[in-house]
């Protein structure tokens, strides 16, 4: 068993994994302010300077004036602005995330085409891959798994 966990720790697999966590959850923070700081105050400016993160159901019937103060005096509360803010934390998470990732497929490199064709070696005339026999000059081809006879 100790073998087999250094040659887990040996191929990378474990750095990989810490190092993707690790950027992962500083990305987090960075998306988390976007969403916070940048995003949302302007929504809320739109929507009558409302901020989500104050938006509250008391299920206990008192009157308090921020969640805030709900929570200190320990009332049930449904907190569905919390929740909004989560949820478009989500949403843009998961857009940038899909830009990225579009983004990086169009940088690799496409593979290379499977060749349809090839050159005729008795007058250079382009055949296609499957032939036999060279159509401009009907010499025999070689093809994979037979060798033209000498």
């Amino acid at each position: 068993m100790w073998k087999e966990f250094k040659n887990f720790i040996a191929r990378g697999n474990a750095f990989d994994l810490a190092v993707g966590v690790i950027i992962g959850a500083a990305f987090g923070k960075i998306v988390t302010s976007l969403v916070e700081d940048i995003i949302m105050p302007p929504i809320g400016l739109l929507l009558g300077s409302v901020d989500f993160s104050n938006l509250y159901l008391n299920l206990t019937g008192q009157e308090y004036p921020t969640l805030a103060a709900a929570k200190e005096a320990g009332a049930a509360t449904i907190n569905y602005g919390v929740f909004l803010n989560a949820l478009i934390n989500f949403l843009i998470i998961a857009l940038v995330i899909f830009l990225l990732v579009k983004q990086i497929n169009r940088l690799k490199a496409a593979p290379p085409a499977t060749p349809t064709t090839k050159e005729c070696p008795f007058c250079l005339t382009m055949v296609p891959i499957k032939a036999t026999r060279c159509p401009a000059c009907t010499s025999e081809l070689e093809t994979a798994g037979r060798v033209r006879p000498s």
